[in-house]
């Protein structure tokens, strides 16, 4: 059962270099847990420093680890606390944010944190793993995620990168399809697949212990325009080029490297993948549910 954890040890990482984070946040942390009653440690890496402050934070085995960063430095938090290390707050603090989102709403990180400390519940979460790597909100496979490069490059304001890494996702795009079989069963093919956690499932429950894989074949242009559009006025779950199954195990594999996102960041995984459904992968800190009606 969820309960309201004692804290009183707090470790923070906020890294200044993510995508929404500014200079003076890390000062603003220390005010508002000291308006809260809660002294912490707050470590705000330069350069290199962040996998260091990491793992720091972690071995000092805190009562709360709050992240203050991308997805990318949150899914790694998770990896390296796993699932009986320190209780994690992600909070927002990059640009996709898919974790935050998830599990706090779309809201600023000061009002997350407040409310997570103030009504907050320690809460196990499952999640994916593929390649050795956990994932704890999405991974996207096959030719979407090749327009990820081009995305980071627009985010670093380098913008002829950017024009160039989206002509070449652009030219690749239906050229190398996806061979898959989930859970042991027949094989097919596909454009893309997406592995989604029932934290960011909209057709399983928080309980389900199992991923929900989106087949997604396209068979042309215009049918990826109206996964677009699906996507931007309901639900992409509906477009008819889309099906989902859920599934604890996949296997996936191409001509080539597959091209992939894991929780908004880029990747590149080997032409063979395995995808498993791992029931505990961290704790956080969430809100606490909300009544059945």
């Amino acid at each position: 059962m969820d309960a309201k954890p004692k804290i009183s040890r707090v470790e923070v990482v906020v890294n200044i270099a993510s995508g929404s984070v500014s200079a003076g946040a890390p000062d603003e942390m220390r005010a508002l847990l000291s308006e809260l009653g809660l002294k912490a440690n707050v470590c705000a890496p330069e350069g290199g420093e962040l996998t260091r402050c990491l793992r720091d934070a972690v071995d000092a085995d805190p009562d709360l680890l709050v992240i203050l960063a991308g997805d990318g430095t949150a899914r790694a938090a998770a990896e390296m606390a796993g699932p009986d290390g320190p209780v994690i707050a992600p909070l927002p603090g990059g640009t996709m944010n898919m974790l935050p989102h998830a599990v706090y709403g779309v809201t600023p990180w000061q009002d997350a944190l407040r409310g997570a400390l103030e009504t907050g519940r320690e809460r196990s979460i499952g999640g994916g793993r593929i390649d050795g790597r956990d994932f704890l909100v999405a991974a996207i496979l096959g030719s979407p995620a090749l327009w990820a490069p081009a995305r980071e490059a627009m985010r670093e304001r380098r913008l002829t990168v950017a024009w160039r890494r989206s002509q070449r996702a652009w030219a690749r795009a239906f050229s190398g399809r996806l061979r898959y079989a989930l859970d042991g069963g027949p094989r097919g093919k596909a454009e893309a697949l997406a592995f989604l956690c029932p934290l960011a499932s909209k057709a399983m429950s928080d309980h389900d212990q199992a991923l929900e894989a989106a087949v997604i074949d396209p068979k042309s242009i215009m049918d990826a325009a109206r996964i677009g559009l699906n996507a931007l006025m309901s639900d992409w779950r509906i477009d008819p080029s889309v099906e989902t199954h859920a599934c604890q195990t996949a296997s996936v594999w191409a001509a080539g490297r597959i091209p992939a996102v894991l929780d908004g960041e880029p990747a590149r995984l080997s032409s063979t993948a395995k995808v498993e459904w791992r029931p505990k992968v961290a704790r956080i800190l969430a809100p606490p549910p909300e009544p059945a009606a």
